[in-house]
């Protein structure tokens, strides 16, 4: 399970990023009619930015629980054998990274969900 949290907390992120920032952006650099090709092609983007409470609520839970769980890891000793050791200890590194990147994308896509239609 340590190993898969990151990961899934990156795509619950980045499921954050193409429901909101992704849309903006392409609307502010002039990229309209390719944002709407874009959801003529892939219907499910409408329901993911209806949705929006939805997917940013499971993605921060997401997030805080690959938190939680890289708490637990970091507590978790790595092997005495100098190979795994630092393998392990790679391992625990990008994990942090990811989960790291994931928060980050979690907040671009926050703002522009949630602030930025305020602000402009």
């Amino acid at each position: 399970m340590n190993r898969f949290v990151p990961f899934i907390t990156l795509f619950a992120s980045f499921g954050t990023l193409i429901c909101c920032a992704l849309p903006a952006l392409m609307v502010t650099l002039g990229l309209g009619a390719t944002l709407a090709a874009t959801v003529s092609a892939v219907p499910q983007l409408i329901w993911i930015s209806e949705n929006k409470s939805l997917v940013f609520g499971f993605a921060g839970i997401m997030i805080v629980l690959g938190f939680v769980v890289s708490k637990y890891g970091e507590a978790q000793s790595c092997p005495i054998d100098p190979d795994q050791a630092k393998a392990c200890a790679t391992g625990k590194r990008i994990s942090r990274w990811i989960l790291i990147f994931s928060a980050v994308v979690y907040s671009i896509g926050a703002f522009f969900a949630f602030i930025a239609p305020v602000l402009f």
